[in-house]
């Protein structure tokens, strides 16, 4: 089948005046953001940042998405890679939330916390979650890089139920907060969904690991 010819405008529309910096952090100091590590394997060794960035896509085909700063000295590995690791933290995870957020900071000296995959990711040990995906496309937008990848694989750690409120590590109004499991007023839990414990450890294969003594 033969495609047709797309139409362009005649004229690249222009945008009008932007909201300045300081209001636009003003708007988003009120929106939280979960916290996720970012680590990838580059020609100079292992690299990781702290991302609030971290958004699903879809579900089928797995996508994610997030941005990464030029100002990080870990964005060119990133940005290079073609398979990256998406550690989705909570708030057992403080430390590595930190530790990624910090410059200057060796993030892989304790090589007990973290080992490489056999397909060469560094990943951290212990973390709520993990999923390696594929880079499938990159976006320059102002001083960062958005990227686009889809899921290979997944390491659940500490698993949940529809509707459970877990502990969840949120960035917020620039500093780290627990999201607490009380509701909003006026809002309720969904039937059926009730309080209980984690579930254990679900890898990508479906198996689950051994219940901890």
């Amino acid at each position: 089948m033969t495609s047709l010819p797309q139409e362009r405008p005649e004229h690249t529309p222009t945008i009008g005046t932007s909201v300045t910096a300081d209001d636009f952090k003003r708007a988003f100091r009120g929106h939280p953001g979960g916290v996720a590590v970012i680590t990838a394997y580059g020609e100079h060794g292992p690299v990781a940042l702290t991302a609030s960035s971290v958004s699903s896509v879809s579900a089928d085909p797995p996508l994610l998405i997030f941005s990464v700063s030029s100002l990080s000295s870990a964005t060119p590995t990133i940005v290079a890679a073609s398979t990256i690791v998406v550690h989705l933290l909570d708030v057992e995870d403080i430390s590595l939330a930190r530790a990624g957020a910090t410059s200057g900071l060796d993030r892989f000296a304790d090589t007990s916390a973290w080992s490489r995959l056999s397909t060469g990711e560094p990943v951290y040990h212990g973390v709520r979650a993990w999923l390696r995906c594929a880079v499938v496309s990159r976006m320059d937008a102002g001083g960062s890089t958005v990227i686009a990848a889809q899921a290979l694989q997944v390491n659940i750690e500490r698993d949940l139920e529809p509707g459970e409120p877990g502990a969840a590590l949120v960035y917020h109004n620039r500093s780290w907060h627990a999201l607490g499991g009380a509701l909003a007023p006026g809002l309720s839990s969904p039937p059926g969904v009730s309080a209980r414990r984690p579930r254990r450890a679900r890898r990508s294969d479906g198996c689950r690991s051994p219940r901890r003594r």
